[in-house]
């Protein structure tokens, strides 16, 4: 049972959104996962969807599911690419994994309007600019 299960807090786990010129000039947008644990993770299973409303209308997106057998330190991955159509919705990232025998579990949400211009930074692990979720 789930209640039966020790969930500790998610730490060195972090979720981005960056953006990166590709061969015309143009900006690709991709979510990456970083360990920034000084361990390894295994079995990494992140959910992504959208939700939200446009002009009084209800929007989500499909439900993609991705597996990852595991992040070094350090490591990061891409998990998707995200396009700009779906920046004014929220978008979830449910991140589970493994280190050792104990799971770890997160949501992570970057709500509407959040992947923005003004929001950006610079992500040193990735080199990109990008928007950062802890």
């Amino acid at each position: 049972m789930k209640k039966d299960i020790n969930f500790l807090p998610v730490e060195g786990v972090q979720v981005v959104v960056a953006r990166q010129l590709n061969d015309i000039n143009e900006y690709d947008w991709r979510v990456f996962l970083l360990n920034q644990n000084d361990v390894r993770i295994t079995n990494v299973f992140v959910t992504s969807k959208g939700y939200g409303y446009h002009e009084d209308r209800q929007q989500k997106t499909s439900t993609l599911r991705h597996y990852f057998t595991e992040l070094q330190p350090g490591e990061h991955q891409i998990v998707e690419t995200i396009m700009p159509d779906v920046f004014h919705l929220n978008n979830e990232y449910w991140v589970s994994y493994f280190i050792g025998d104990q799971v770890f579990d997160k949501k992570f949400i970057f709500v509407p309007d959040s992947i923005t211009e003004q929001n950006l930074v610079r992500i040193a692990a990735l080199g990109l600019e990008g928007i950062l979720h802890e």
